[in-house]
């Protein structure tokens, strides 16, 4: 996938779902992986020509494994940079608190909301009124598979939330981009993608709906873009109004 088509996915979910409002300044949550990654490339290359100017603030929350060395992160700071942008890495002990402390058997829940409240909390005091959080396509049709399962439930994010204890809205700019997609932009435009430190990387639940997913995709052609076609038509909780 080339940057002409990522912009153009990009600016779909944007107009889409009215992500972006004039003067919104946006904190982009990033990683170091290579779907944050994609996600600051996408949305810098869409406010040079975007009709409502808005700012990018990217964030990225340092769990702990770093051992509070910063040029662990000097290669994102970096790429920031040269995309005209200033990184802000946030401390945290999250890494010990999860799995030294707590000793969490799965402690992929914890995290994400730890990691989520550092990662807010910065944002309001950058002054931002948005967040943008890279999930893709595959993420979607995974987090529909795993509602199912493990709650009984139909259920997905939305590309658009309101988040009231914060007064911030949390936008997924990268919708409509396909995970095999991503993994050949970073590849061919050479992001400093990081290793997840996590000793849970890849033993996740939402790995095993990725695998479960490719295994029907295999069997049965199409599913997951099916899948997806249902979660835009189903009228699912807390969706907002697409514009068409």
């Amino acid at each position: 996938m080339d940057l002409q088509r990522l912009l153009s996915l990009t600016r779909k979910a944007v107009d889409d779902y009215q992500m972006i409002q004039p003067g919104d300044v946006i904190a982009v949550g990033v990683s170091g992986g290579k779907d944050s990654l994609t996600l600051l490339t996408a949305l810098n290359g869409l406010k040079r020509f975007y009709p409502h100017s808005f700012e990018l603030k990217p964030i990225c929350v340092d769990l702990g494994f770093s051992d509070g060395n910063f040029d662990a992160f000097q290669a994102l700071k970096d790429f920031a940079n040269s995309l005209d942008l200033e990184l802000t890495v946030v401390p945290s002990q999250i890494a010990e608190v999860v799995f030294d402390i707590r000793q969490e058997s799965n402690p992929c829940s914890l995290c994400a909301k730890l990691r989520k409240g550092a990662f807010n909390t910065r944002a309001k005091e950058l002054g931002c009124n948005k967040i943008a959080y890279a999930h893709h396509k595959n993420d979607f049709t995974e987090t529909l598979l795993m509602s199912l399962i493990f709650e009984g439930r139909l259920s997905c994010f939305s590309p658009v939330s309101y988040l009231d204890r914060m007064n911030l809205t949390l936008i997924r700019p990268l919708m409509y981009v396909e995970e095999a997609d991503i993994i050949g932009y970073a590849k061919a435009r050479s992001l400093p993608v990081m290793h997840n430190p996590c000793p849970a990387d890849g033993y996740t639940r939402r790995e095993e709906m990725k695998q479960m997913l490719a295994n029907l995709n295999k069997e049965y052609h199409g599913v997951s873009e099916r899948m997806f076609g249902a979660i835009l038509r189903g009228n699912l909780p807390g969706w907002p109004h697409k514009e068409v």
